[in-house]
């Protein structure tokens, strides 16, 4: 004759807590005790897609584009059309004037709005795409 299986049994651990607060709770096998922890689960991150309004020094972002000023830069980057679009109407024209500094001028630029420390005219950094 075979025995009825054995109630399953929620093994000992920290568990979400049974009252709903934001911490977690040990439940020692039998009944939950007094011992309170900090919450299991991650905060949600935000998207990266996101746009901000300050950046990490808590000063604020470029109205401006990144993604726009990056195809600008690339697509007619010797012009300095990019520099134009965030303000920067003097080195604009001298990009216009030199072709880009040959197009080496330009190539940094491009480089320096994909890493996200390019600045528009006040000094802002570009951030959100």
């Amino acid at each position: 004759m075979t025995q009825p299986p054995a109630p399953r049994e929620i093994p000992a651990g920290w568990y979400p807590d049974p009252e709903g607060k934001p911490a977690t709770r040990y439940w020692d096998g039998d009944s939950w005790t007094d011992q309170i922890g900090p919450m299991l689960t991650a905060p949600s991150m935000p998207s990266p897609f996101a746009p901000v309004a300050v950046d990490m020094m808590g000063m604020p972002v470029s109205t401006s584009s990144r993604l726009v000023a990056a195809l600008l830069c690339f697509f007619v980057g010797v012009l300095g059309i990019h520099r134009f679009y965030v303000g920067k109407v003097g080195t604009g024209l001298l990009q216009l004037v030199t072709v880009g500094g040959l197009g080496i001028w330009t190539l940094v630029d491009f480089i320096v709005i994909l890493v996200g420390t390019f600045r528009d005219k006040q000094g802002r950094q570009l951030i959100n795409w």
